[in-house]
């Protein structure tokens, strides 16, 4: 029988090294029903990381946080219709989902 061996520490979350929040960004988007283009309110999620690595990381740590970078993640999937006659939710196409800052 094979035994193996863990790390007793336990390595850090990604989360640990950023600082999120929320934001909204403008985006002109076409209603696939009504054919209507409007500018919707876009939520995006904002992680910007931060400038020191933070207490308690050990060396894979380190070198995880030097290679990341800020990015934004879209939250929204779906949205609905400006138009008053149409009002119906489509999904969000045509935009990226995520964007490195």
């Amino acid at each position: 029988m094979l035994h193996r061996r863990y790390d007793k520490k336990a390595r850090m979350e990604e989360k640990q090294f950023y600082r999120e929040s929320e934001t909204t960004k403008p985006a002109t988007l076409n209603c696939p029903y009504c054919r209507s283009a409007d500018t919707y309110e876009l939520r995006w999620l904002v992680r910007k990381k931060l400038d020191q690595v933070p207490r308690g990381a050990d060396e894979r740590d380190r070198a995880r946080f030097a290679k990341w970078a800020s990015y934004m993640v879209l939250l929204d999937d779906k949205t609905m219709c400006k138009n008053i006659r149409c009002r119906k939710r489509f999904d969000i196409s045509g935009i990226k989902t995520t964007a490195f800052i």
